[in-house]
């Protein structure tokens, strides 16, 4: 019995199905692996707000998609997911806070966006938790209001602060596009310690990213960085002529009361009668300016004129609003339904006096349920910075729309050639270019020896 014969031609068809498959293989790894659409790349990715038990990752795409990280302590162990705060809303900017996390140790995490997952050049992005540090016993805060350009409020765009010797801290306007940051909580560049702000401390650079609604910059000394002037997105602006609005640092909160003609006061005090706070105004005595409230679920309470009814408006990331009204003891309190997030809160109360004249006020202060400073920072990172345009600011270094990778161990970022983080590995392609270097020699066996 002869030689099974193949017919040229079978072999001719058998090569070019092989290399066929090893083309389709191949550009499939690349789709899977790369991401599929540039516009879901994670672009001016930062690191802020490190604390020795919690980071903060924000960073900005083209196009509006729900983002999450996928984190854990070794490069090969992502196996935790950690939200926004806000849920899986989509957006271009992306804020994402891992909490409950150990002092002094490694993290690494993945980037998922709009359900396409980026690394940072093959590998994790990487950073480090600082040292747990007692909360210090004084307040500083520096805060402010985004506007668009048409004086609308920015309303969750993303607000940067940075200083050469102040670790990056960051935070996320309100509904009303108000924010508010701690600088008392900031650290040294090594985590160690919190930066000491004294006259001599270096400018304080406060960067604005909205995303497709443009970015805004502004400089001012950290001595005297309390409420700072609003900033208008598109614009460059300098408050180095900036004092503050104390010796505390603090913006001070103040009830709207009418313009009067004379200084003098409009009612008097019989003889031998006490007035109390809540026999003319509304009082809010719970909270102070600026202050941190070591809870998710504070009381707020004060006192007023009995039978007055009160609107409480609490901004948050989901504004919560109720009325109440003032009980025959003068005495109020109100519980919000739900607990607030971490961060920075605006609460505004409102009420008509005996004169049917509507009187507001208005207190901001800070949630921080869990160990350690909520608002603590790092240096930042990124794959590359963002194509958005930058201003100039002399003579300190400019606030950019991107940060730069840190020269200490504490973050290891390669630096990448293009926006879109890349991904996968080459032992896919040699297998498949070895597989058709295979087929290539049995398809030459078989058609010279057949």
């Amino acid at each position: 019995m002869g030689r099974l014969k193949i017919p040229t031609i079978i072999a001719f068809f058998v090569l070019v199905f092989g290399v066929a498959v090893g083309v389709f293989l191949v550009q499939r790894t690349q789709i899977f692996k790369v991401g599929a659409s540039p516009e879901l790349a994670p672009q001016d990715v930062r690191i802020t707000n490190i604390a020795g038990n919690s980071f903060t990752v924000s960073w900005t795409t083209d196009r509006s998609a729900v983002g999450f990280l996928q984190w854990g302590t070794s490069q090969g162990g992502l196996n935790e997911t950690q939200l926004p705060e806000e849920g899986e809303e989509a957006s271009n900017l992306h804020y994402v806070t891992i909490r409950n996390l150990l002092p002094n140790a490694d993290y690494f995490f993945k980037i998922n966006s709009g359900g396409e997952e980026f690394d940072n050049s093959g590998i994790p992005w990487q950073t480090r938790t600082g040292a747990t540090l007692e909360v210090p016993t004084g307040t500083r805060t520096i805060s402010g209001t985004v506007l668009t350009a048409t004086s609308e409020p920015a309303q969750n765009v993303l607000v940067y602060a940075s200083a050469g010797n102040i670790a990056p801290l960051s935070t996320k306007t309100s509904a009303s596009g108000t924010w508010v940051i701690p600088i008392s909580q900031a650290r040294t560049d090594n985590l160690q310690n919190y930066v000491q702000i004294t006259d001599r401390s270096p400018l304080l650079e406060i960067f604005v990213q909205a995303g497709p609604l443009g970015i805004s910059s502004a400089q001012i000394y950290p001595i005297a960085a309390s409420a700072t002037p609003p900033m208008i997105l598109g614009q460059t602006h300098d408050f180095r002529q900036e004092t503050g609005s104390g010796a505390s640092g603090l913006p001070e909160a103040n009830i709207g009361l009418p313009e009067e003609s004379t200084p003098s006061s409009k009612f008097s005090v019989p003889e031998g009668e006490i007035a109390t706070p809540s026999a003319e105004t509304v009082v809010l005595e719970s909270v102070d300016e600026g202050e941190i409230v070591n809870t998710t679920k504070p009381e707020f309470f004060g006192e007023g004129p009995p039978g007055t009814t009160l609107t409480i408006l609490i901004e948050s990331p989901d504004e919560i609003t109720d009325t109440i009204t003032v009980p025959s003891s003068g005495n109020w309190s109100f519980n919000p339904p739900t607990g607030l997030s971490e961060g920075p809160h605006k609460i505004t109360i409102s009420w008509r006096d005996a004169g049917g004249i509507l009187r507001t006020l208005t207190r901001t202060f800070i949630v921080q349920a869990a160990e350690g400073p909520a608002f603590e920072s790092t240096p930042s990172a990124t794959p590359k910075p963002t194509a958005t345009p930058k201003p100039t600011l002399k003579p300190s270094p400019t606030a950019t729309a991107s940060a730069t990778p840190s020269a200490t161990p504490r973050v290891s970022l390669p630096s990448t050639e293009s926006a879109i983080p890349k991904s996968g590995t080459l032992t896919p392609t040699i297998t498949l270019s070895i597989m058709g270097l295979g087929l290539l020699a049995v398809s030459f066996y078989i058609w010279k020896y057949a």
